[in-house]
């Protein structure tokens, strides 16, 4: 019992994690994130470990060598928009033997920006096509056009635009975006959406971004007197 009590204690030293969170994460949505563990130790390898991230999400790591760095992704949710800094991340192994179960509990302080829950509000969405003197079918994400950029997989996009080749040589899932015909630009004032909440209307806001991005439309944002020009990309 000393000897596994040892060996387990032993088997969580020297391992440290980074988190690797998408390009875009929305509040209550399941997102993958991208998990790196390092073992630093010259000698021995690290065994059976669990990895335990927003105290609910988890992945296992049968074997991790010496010097070593492994990735696994994680599934997690975020509960609240704006700003998340201080993280916990848990390593658990019961190693050697299923009798005790050693944990190893790491404070990360890495801030990640949560955007607002995107909510569907068509009725905005047909207000601003009409303005531009559109079709709603005119704006929806193309799926013949040539690729314009290669993403991560956020969580809700269709199958048959993840990038099955690329995806076999990453450790995540890739999402291709097509090229559309082009449109007008558009600007959005989130006080001036449906919602009986501001939250509501930033709700149907992140909704009107997400679509007109995808359609490659250039999209502005007033907040107040600020006024964030319309443009295209991750910004």
């Amino acid at each position: 019992m000393s000897i596994s009590g040892i060996l387990g204690h032993h088997n969580l030293n020297g391992i440290t994690v980074q988190i690797v969170p998408p390009d875009e994460v929305y509040d209550g949505l399941e997102t993958l994130f991208t998990i790196r563990i390092h073992n630093g130790r010259r000698l021995l390898h690290s065994f059976l470990l669990e990895i335990v991230f927003q105290d609910h999400c988890s992945t296992y790591i049968p074997l991790l060598m010496r010097n070593e760095t492994a990735k696994v992704n994680i599934p997690v949710t975020f509960k609240g928009r704006g700003e998340h800094i201080d993280h916990a991340l848990t390593i658990r192994s019961n190693f050697p033997i299923n009798f005790f179960i050693r944990s190893l509990t790491i404070q990360l302080r890495q801030t990640i920006i949560v955007f607002p829950q995107p909510l569907p509000c068509r009725s905005a969405l047909s207000q601003y096509s009409d303005q531009a003197g559109q079709k709603n079918e005119s704006i929806q994400k193309g799926d013949e056009g040539d690729i314009t950029r290669i993403r991560d997989y956020q969580g809700g996009e269709p199958l048959k635009m993840v990038h099955w080749k690329l995806s076999a040589r990453h450790d995540s899932l890739k999402i291709k975006e097509l090229s559309a015909t082009a449109v007008e630009p558009v600007e959005i004032d989130p006080h001036s959406l449906p919602g009986k909440t501001l939250e509501s209307q930033l709700c149907c806001a992140s909704f009107l971004i997400n679509e007109f991005s995808r359609s490659n439309r250039p999209v502005g944002l007033k907040l107040g007197k600020t006024v964030h020009p319309a443009a295209t990309g991750c910004h």
